[in-house]
């Protein structure tokens, strides 16, 4: 069973699918404790640079029996990148990068959602960066459900994406004297998500 539904058909033991599929069914909040929003940049054209973003609030409403009607929404605060070291953090702040005083927060507004079959899911929707908004897809893999030991229903699952920056106008580069830029356009996102569901 998936975050997003199921695909089984009509023929495989519908009775004993629904049930799951309902009590999945819900809205729910996401943990930033327990979450990431990570990203990985090419450095120099020799390394990866990780980093990710820890203050951020998120909603999901999953519809198990129609996967095509779940959504998701997140808002990032900007000033809270880390990478592991300050004057890069500081940098990646400023208006060569995130102009964070102008654009303190970054969104993303799902507009919409597939099952793929199995655990895998795909969402799309609308990645705001320095005012630019474009459309981004998501790959997901659900990681199952459960009740913590403080009676909180969990969902959690996975998601990776690629994007260019320059996309949304984050351009600044620097070239190296061996040939190519010091930092690379295209950045990979990874998430690992774990969402309450509400009372």
């Amino acid at each position: 069973m998936g975050i997003f539904g199921n695909r089984k058909s009509a023929t495989t033991a519908t009775a004993a699918v629904n049930p799951e599929l309902a009590a999945l069914t819900g809205d729910y909040t996401i943990d930033p404790t327990h979450s990431t929003l990570g990203f990985v940049a090419r450095h120099a054209m020799v390394t990866n640079v990780k980093g990710s973003f820890v203050d951020f609030s998120g909603s999901l409403h999953l519809d198990g029996s129609d996967p095509s009607r779940s959504t998701a929404s997140l808002d990032v605060k900007m000033d809270s990148i880390t990478t592991g070291n300050a004057d890069r953090d500081g940098h990646l702040k400023t208006a060569d990068f995130f102009k964070t005083d102008e654009f303190p927060t970054m969104t993303f507004r799902s507009t919409k959602a597939e099952a793929l079959g199995g655990d895998d899911y795909r969402i799309t929707g609308d990645l705001s960066i320095l005012g630019v908004t474009r459309p981004i897809t998501i790959d997901l893999e659900f990681n199952g459900v459960a009740k913590d030991p403080y009676g909180n229903d969990r969902a959690g699952f996975e998601g990776k994406a690629e994007i260019l920056r320059s996309d949304w106008g984050l351009t600044w580069n620097a070239a190296l004297e061996t040939g190519g830029v010091l930092v690379s356009d295209k950045i990979k996102l990874n998430f690992d998500i774990s969402a309450i569901r509400n009372a």
